[in-house]
C-alpha cells in the first residue's frame, strides 16, 4: 500500500479518537437515562483546562487527569439539576454548552499559541511491526489505544456483565430496575459523571494528542453536537459508535484532501459534508427509514441485520425517576 495512503489512515484513526471517546461518554450516560447536552462546551472547557496543567506541570498526565475532572464536574451539575433540584436535563445541558464554551475562551487567552507537552509517542511493540495494518492502528500514543479498549470494554460491560444490565435497565425500565433493589437515581449520577469524566479525556486529547496546543477559538468547537449524533447513529451501541466516529474523520479527511486537487467542488461544501451525512442518517433513523429499507431485503436477512442495524433510544431516556 502507497505510503502516502497509510499516513492518512494513520491521521483518520487519531482523529477519530477523541470522536471516540467522548461518544461512548455519552453512550454510558444515555444507557442510564440521561442526557448530557454539555458536550460541545465540555470538550472546550477540558480542552483549554487539560492543556493548561499540562503547560504549567509540564506533565501530560496531569493534564488528562484535570480534563477528567473538568468533564466530571460539568456532568455532575446536571445530575444534580435533574435529579437533585427536579430541572429540566436538556435546558440545563444546553445552558452549561454555551457557558463551558465561554469560560473556554476567556480563561484560555494567557496560554492561546503557546507550545506546550503533548501525549509521548508510543508505537505497540510486535503489532506496530504488522504490515501496514501495525503503521495505521498500532504506531500511536496511549490515548489511540485507549479507546479501543474503551469501545470493547464498554462493549463487554453493557452486554455481558450484570451491573450492565442493572445500567441498561435503569435507562430502559427504570420503576422494574427499583423493585428489583437498583439504586435507579445513584446509578444515573454515576454513569452521568463517569461519562462527562470521558467526556473530559477526549478534550484533552484534542490539545494533547491531535493537535498539541490551545487556539482562540477553539478548534474542537462543533465536534460535542457532531458525538451526540454519533451515539443516535450508532444506535447507542459501542462498536457502531466507534464506526460512527470514524466515518465522521473518513469524511472529513476526505474533504480536505479534495481541497488539494483541482476538482471544482466549493469548499464550504466540503466541509459541510460530514454535517450534511449526520443530518441525513438522523432523519433516516427518526423517521423510520431503516425498517423500511429492511422489508426490500429477503426475509432471512431481515431479522439479522434488524438486530445489528437496531436503534431505538433507551425507553426512559430524558426522564426523571422519582424513588419516593
Amino acid at each position: 500500500m502507497d505510503d502516502q495512503l497509510i499516513n492518512i489512515l494513520r491521521t483518520l484513526v487519531a482523529t477519530a479518537t477523541p470522536l471516540t471517546i467522548a461518544a461512548i461518554g455519552e453512550t454510558l450516560t444515555e444507557r442510564a437515562g440521561v442526557i448530557n447536552l454539555s458536550l460541545d462546551g465540555s470538550l472546550a472547557l477540558a480542552a483549554m483546562t487539560g492543556f493548561g496543567v499540562a503547560l504549567l506541570s509540564s506533565s501530560p498526565e496531569l493534564g488528562l487527569l484535570a480534563a477528567m475532572a473538568v468533564g466530571a464536574a460539568v456532568a455532575s451539575i446536571i445530575a444534580f439539576a435533574n435529579i437533585g433540584l427536579r430541572l429540566d436535563q436538556v435546558a440545563i445541558g444546553f445552558v452549561l454548552t454555551l457557558l463551558a464554551a465561554d469560560l473556554a475562551e476567556f480563561l484560555g487567552v494567557p496560554i492561546a499559541g503557546q507550545p506546550g507537552p503533548g501525549m509521548p509517542y508510543w508505537p505497540l511493540p510486535i503489532l506496530s511491526e504488522i504490515p501496514i495494518i501495525g503503521r495505521i492502528f498500532f504506531d500511536h500514543n496511549a490515548l489511540v489505544y485507549f479507546s479501543y479498549v474503551l469501545v470493547i470494554g464498554t462493549w463487554f460491560w453493557l452486554f455481558r456483565t450484570r451491573a450492565g444490565l442493572a445500567q441498561r435497565a435503569v435507562g430502559e425500565r427504570p420503576a422494574a430496575a427499583f423493585a428489583r433493589g437498583t439504586r435507579v437515581n445513584r446509578q444515573r449520577v454515576l454513569y452521568t459523571v463517569a461519562g462527562g469524566a470521558l467526556v473530559g479525556l477526549a478534550g484533552a486529547a484534542y490539545t494533547l494528542s491531535l493537535r498539541v496546543g490551545w487556539t482562540t477559538p477553539p478548534s474542537m468547537l462543533g465536534d460535542g453536537w457532531i458525538a451526540l449524533a454519533i451515539v443516535i447513529f450508532g444506535g447507542w451501541h459501542p462498536f457502531r459508535v466507534m464506526l460512527g466516529a470514524y466515518l465522521f474523520a473518513g469524511l472529513k479527511a476526505l474533504a480536505g484532501a479534495l481541497q488539494g486537487t483541482d476538482i471544482a467542488i466549493p469548499v464550504t461544501l466540503l466541509n459541510g459534508l460530514p454535517w450534511l451525512l449526520m443530518i441525513a442518517t438522523l432523519l433516516v433513523v427518526s423517521s423510520g427509514g431503516v425498517e423500511r429499507l429492511l422489508r426490500l431485503l429477503p426475509r432471512r436477512w431481515q431479522t439479522r441485520l434488524r438486530s445489528v442495524l437496531r436503534s431505538d433510544p433507551p425507553r426512559a431516556l430524558g426522564t426523571r425517576f422519582d424513588e419516593g
